[in-house]
């Protein structure tokens, strides 16, 4: 069997970005690789044309074009072209997409198509309350409609999705995101910088970053030695047009909470495994996901992770045993969470242990490839 990944996003350094979808997928491509699972990725909006090989998935570099008018359409077009192509030469047998702005909107390929629920723009809307373009919901759900089946990361997110798309239950399937296990492993959990907090991810609204700011202005009145460190893409806010997000988070930051804080900023990927274990605490409040890749990197590493509450995350760790979960909004409660943990190094080494237990089970990501095998060949028989 071969697989072909669409996709704008990919772990490479030939690539323009990678971010969680990328990662997700690259995962997974390298433990189907070691399945004798052919791999390629289809990376489209890059700076060039090209083809290469990672270790033994190819990948077929596909650079931007415009067009005097309907260049999403024409573009399509040529993606639907160029991708045909690659199906009928390398004898790709299924194509995974994602579900995010619609890609394969009008497409016709050549081999049946899974969509993978990463996050569709209509997804984060309604989880953020916010009005989507028209555009974006038409492009999402055409993409959607034309698939032959489609995999959620969690169960919330497969509900949630079919509830705003009008999906068949039956052609969704729940397969969770899986980490390559040996990459994240922690032979010395006791060794941490005491009284560091931990936040990665892109300094957006939907985050919970102005949150986050609050909890941990009570926390430095609850631990005067706190410290935070966030690690990620500062983002323009939606809501105040303001270019940089992190600026109004600033503003939230008291004065005594300010001198405790480092920014980062987005750092290589090695780097941020370094601060997670380095961290004592790692914390994600956050409104809109549909798992979380770095709950799960953190669990792995054996931290004490203060998790959202919300759907997605109920579903990656047992509240008071593996982590916690509090919802964003109750501020006093997570702070009082993230005291609980800087207070106590034994209960900080317990839930980490349970956590990494917790992410053995669900979150390997060879016992995943094999659920993922099993569903593209039940789809390729039907």
């Amino acid at each position: 069997m071969r697989v072909g990944f669409i996709t704008s996003e990919y772990p490479h350094p030939r690539v323009s970005h990678a971010a969680g979808i990328g990662t997700s997928i690259k995962n997974l491509a390298v433990a189907l690789v070691k399945k004798e699972i052919g791999v390629t990725v289809f990376v489209y909006h890059q700076k060039e044309d090209a083809v290469i090989k990672d270790g033994d998935v190819i990948i077929h570099l596909i650079a931007k074009r415009k067009h005097q008018f309907l260049t999403w359409y024409h573009y399509r077009l040529y993606l639907q072209r160029y991708i045909n192509s690659v199906v009928k030469q390398e004898g790709i047998d299924i194509l995974e997409a994602p579900d995010w702005t619609g890609i394969t909107a009008f497409m016709k390929l050549k081999a049946p198509l899974v969509i993978r629920l990463h996050g569709s723009d209509a997804y984060f809307c309604k989880l953020e309350n916010r009005k989507q373009k028209f555009k974006n919901f038409f492009f999402e759900k055409m993409a959607l409609k034309n698939a032959k089946a489609y995999i959620a990361p969690t169960t919330y997110a497969g509900i949630e999705t079919r509830k705003i798309f009008g999906l068949e239950k039956n052609k969704i399937k729940t397969i969770h995101y899986g980490l390559q296990l040996e990459h994240f492993e922690n032979a010395t959990p006791e060794d941490y910088n005491r009284n560091s907090i931990l936040y990665i991810g892109t300094i957006i609204r939907k985050k919970g970053v102005f949150e986050l700011a609050t909890i941990f202005n009570k926390v430095i009145e609850l631990n005067p030695g706190a410290k935070l460190i966030l690690i990620g893409n500062d983002a323009p806010d939606i809501k105040s047009d303001e270019k940089s997000t992190y600026k109004l988070v600033e503003k939230i930051f008291s004065s005594k909470a300010k001198r405790h804080v480092s920014y980062l900023g987005k750092i290589p990927y090695n780097e941020v495994k370094e601060h997670i274990k380095n961290a004592h605490v790692c914390v994600f409040p956050s409104f809109a996901e549909t798992l979380g890749m770095v709950s799960i990197e953190s669990m792995a590493m054996e931290k004490p992770v203060v998790n959202t509450s919300i759907g997605w995350a109920q579903e990656l760790m047992d509240d008071g045993i593996n982590g916690y979960l509090v919802h964003p909004s109750n501020t006093d409660l997570y702070a009082e969470r993230i005291s609980k943990l800087l207070n106590d190094e034994k209960l900080c080494f317990e839930i980490g242990k349970s956590a990494r237990q917790k992410v053995e089970t669900l979150f390997d990501i060879d016992k995943n490839a094999c659920i993922n095998i099993a569903y593209y060949k039940s789809i390729l028989n039907t």
